[in-house]
């Protein structure tokens, strides 16, 4: 939280670019002449965009970078700063992005407003990639990326207080015990709004998790490592920069401290949906567990079984408060009805709720 930044993605001008170009050490000689902005993503609670950089002569700066600002929508934006998302992924490229080995975006510059409203980031542009889409599912061996890169971030995070008790990141109680008190108005708003979209017995269990609300918000999570928190298939850039990476993991946003199985349940409900899901359960799970070993972390099936459950869970939660907190559209309700079915019918079958009643 230092100088004044750019709020906004036509205040990037050229002048200021160059100087934190320069800082990071991206250019040396040249001088940029023009930049233009374009928006990229589907984000609903930040603006993602790419800038396209012209130079006066040759050299090696980029000729396109991403950013990423404060939603334009004043619903959107207030739901974030309340939740303080900003500040999270803010934390995540400013503090550990280079440190660890999950590909993701190379950092440039990120800055946060003192009321966590307005912010900037500045940062590699991923491009060409192919975009996952949480409509569409994904492949099998797209899944087996997103494991290797989710244990890439909680293998070498693990136990790490470095990490888990980075103030920024940080679980607020204040908010919990708001979002206890919201969640039961949320499900009221997604029954209502999705009656009609969703399986009787799967709308009971979001009925029966509106009632839950206190436990469901209450639990207390292990803090074991670093949690993206929203690991999903649209916060996925598969053949990242033309095919040089498999895989990088975007969207920062929910990073918090916590059990890492949270983010393979969320993957699995939530993320790719049930068919994919029952027919490789298995496998990605095993796969996992091995991951986590090259990590130096051993787990057993057993020792992820209460965490994978509770991603189920936080995937049911995910899409109902959002789908009632954010600005409404075509594609979000398309998105939160996915990711509310699969997760529905991971917390089926696996008897999640028990752990709250």
């Amino acid at each position: 939280m230092g100088e004044k930044f750019p709020e906004r993605p036509e205040q990037v001008n050229a002048d200021w670019l160059e100087h934190r170009l320069r800082s990071a050490g991206l250019i040396t000689d040249q001088c940029i002449t023009c930049v233009d902005h374009t928006a990229i993503g589907t984000g609903q609670v930040g603006d993602s965009i790419r800038f396209t950089i012209g130079y006066d002569g040759p050299g090696e700066g980029p000729a396109t970078i991403a950013g990423k600002f404060a939603a334009s929508d004043p619903t959107s934006r207030g739901t974030a700063q309340m939740m303080r998302l900003y500040l999270h992924e803010v934390c995540f490229y400013r503090d550990f992005a280079a440190e660890l080995p999950i590909i993701t975006p190379r950092p440039i510059f990120a800055d946060i407003a003192d009321d966590n409203g307005d912010f900037i980031l500045l940062m590699e542009d991923m491009g060409p990639a192919r975009q996952g889409n949480q409509l569409d599912s994904c492949r099998l061996a797209d899944a087996r990326q997103a494991i290797i890169q989710a244990a890439a971030l909680h293998g070498p995070s693990w136990g790490k207080t470095h990490y888990t008790a980075a103030p920024d990141i940080q679980p607020d109680p204040k908010l919990r015990k708001m979002a206890e008190s919201l969640y039961p108005g949320s499900t009221d708003t997604f029954v209502e709004r999705y009656s009609g979209d969703l399986p009787a017995d799967l709308m009971q269990i979001v009925r029966c998790m509106g009632e839950l609300s206190k436990a469901v918000f209450a639990r207390e999570n292990e803090h074991k490592c670093l949690v993206h928190g929203d690991f999903r298939l649209d916060n996925m850039l598969f053949d990242a920069k033309d095919g040089a990476h498999p895989l990088a993991i975007v969207d920062w946003q929910t990073l918090t401290p916590g059990d890492g199985a949270m983010d393979i349940g969320y993957f699995m409900g939530a993320g790719v949906g049930s068919e994919l899901r029952r027919a490789a359960e298995d496998e990605l799970l095993a796969l996992y567990r091995d991951q986590m070993a090259l990590h130096g972390v051993s787990l057993t099936r057993a020792d992820i079984d209460h965490g994978y459950k509770i991603g189920a869970v936080h995937g049911v939660s995910t899409a109902v408060f959002s789908a009632a907190n954010v600005v409404r559209t075509e594609r979000g309700d398309a998105n939160f009805l996915s990711m509310a079915r699969g997760a529905l019918e991971l917390v089926q079958d696996t008897g999640a709720l028990d752990l709250f009643e």
